[in-house]
């Protein structure tokens, strides 16, 4: 595989172009002549709230279900009522092959089940975060997509959410200026789980690429582990274009909510993505200080999707949005707002950062020329509520708690 910078940014400005179609969501109502089939594989609670979302859209039906636990498989498909239910991947497409799948399982199974995917001849997948631990794993889920014509989506990440992808929209067409600095804030925990939600926004808000990572990272014990968990990091980040990006890990504070976000400052504006609607900073006060605005941002076509589905909260937006752009691209080759390559490039920030950190902060440029590097995410992302002693009640599976 010829992975380089031209490549990446490539593709990364191609879906950035993509936000012209920001309307385009607003077909989230209308009903088609000829469904989607859907496959859901893995199907944990991640698993049920996007079968909550496919069974509610005008335009999808849900037709396989794949799931690994007996009990919790019967259970989901009396819930969804689909009789085709499989114990695995592979033997849900020896039967039959819906023409999009979302690949729900934990983070250890994933590449084998979207391989298969894009193997078998479906329309689409998508997959979720993190999209590996291994870079290389990554890479060959992309890869096996790319060749095939498959659309590879990114799953349930705030990139999608309407008003972040309008915000970036703005941003792009100049509305607040030349941007003059950046920042991340909150970037530790599992900096490929939940930093994957950073990463993702910082790389929508900058239409740019992360091109050199120079990370302090600690405690040192979590610096010297296989996974993410605890790991705290401080880095800055040398941007494609615009201006270099300062990271801030997370704050140890007592009172007021420290930032946890993106920040993207401009010539007229500030712009803040916390976990939520992006904030506007514009109008100047007495003081001189930057006051908020309403952004009035439009109206998201999908929330009647929302309010058919009591086990989602009105937060849940993003995952609505994610999973319409997701069957929009499929029908119509639009740009995705998240992509299985939005997740790749997430992943590799993240292991530049702990390579950098373990090497006495030494810069490390980007695309990392080792694949082979690994970060692993939390036991119960890489494996799974059942293997880590967090199982799903059959109560719960059966959404009566919803």
């Amino acid at each position: 595989m010829d992975i380089n910078r031209k490549t990446f940014l490539g593709q990364s400005l191609a879906a950035y172009a993509s936000l012209d179609s920001l309307s385009s969501l607003g077909v989230a109502s209308r009903p088609d002549k000829d469904k989607l089939r859907v496959g859901i594989i893995g199907c944990g609670r991640m698993g049920q709230y996007y079968a909550e979302v496919y069974q509610a859209l005008p335009d999808t039906e849900i037709v396989a279900i794949a799931e690994w636990n007996s009990e919790r498989r019967k259970i989901v498909g009396e819930r969804f009522r689909v009789k085709a239910i499989y114990k695995d991947v592979n033997s849900m497409l020896r039967d039959t092959i819906p023409d999009i799948t979302a690949v729900i399982t934990p983070t250890k199974y994933m590449k084998e089940a979207v391989i298969a995917c894009a193997e078998a001849g479906v329309k689409g997948v998508t997959t979720d975060k993190p999209i590996a631990a291994k870079l290389s794993d990554a890479d060959e889920m992309v890869n096996a997509c790319e060749k095939r014509g498959v659309v590879f989506g990114g799953g349930n990440l705030q990139r999608a959410m309407p008003e972040v992808q309008e915000a970036a929209q703005r941003l792009k067409a100049g509305k607040y200026g030349r941007p003059t600095g950046m920042a991340v804030h909150g970037f530790g925990g599992e900096i490929s789980g939940g930093g994957c939600q950073h990463v993702s926004v910082l790389r929508l808000f900058s239409g740019a690429e992360v091109e050199e990572v120079m990370a302090w990272a600690g405690p040192p014990e979590a610096l010297e582990k296989k996974d993410d968990a605890g790991l705290n990091v401080n880095a800055l980040f040398q941007m494609s274009r615009g201006p270099n990006c300062r990271v801030f890990g997370l704050a140890e504070t007592s009172g007021e909510r420290p930032l946890n976000g993106v920040d993207v400052w401009s010539e007229d504006a500030l712009i803040r993505w916390k976990w939520g609607k992006p904030e506007i900073y514009e109008k100047i006060n007495s003081s001189g200080a930057r006051q908020q605005i309403d952004p009035k941002y439009r109206p998201f076509s999908g929330r009647k999707i929302i309010d058919q589905i009591p086990g989602l909260r009105q937060s849940d937006d993003y995952l609505v949005a994610s999973i319409r752009s997701f069957i929009d691209s499929v029908k119509t080759r639009s740009g995705l707002w998240i992509s299985g390559h939005d997740l790749r490039q997430a992943l590799e920030v993240a292991i530049a950062c702990k390579v950098s950190a373990r090497l006495g902060n030494l810069p490390v440029k980007l695309p990392l020329e080792d694949r082979s590097l690994t970060l692993y995410p939390r036991p119960y992302r890489w494996l799974g509520g059942d293997a880590t002693e967090k199982p799903q009640s059959g109560q719960d599976a059966s959404g009566e708690e919803a």
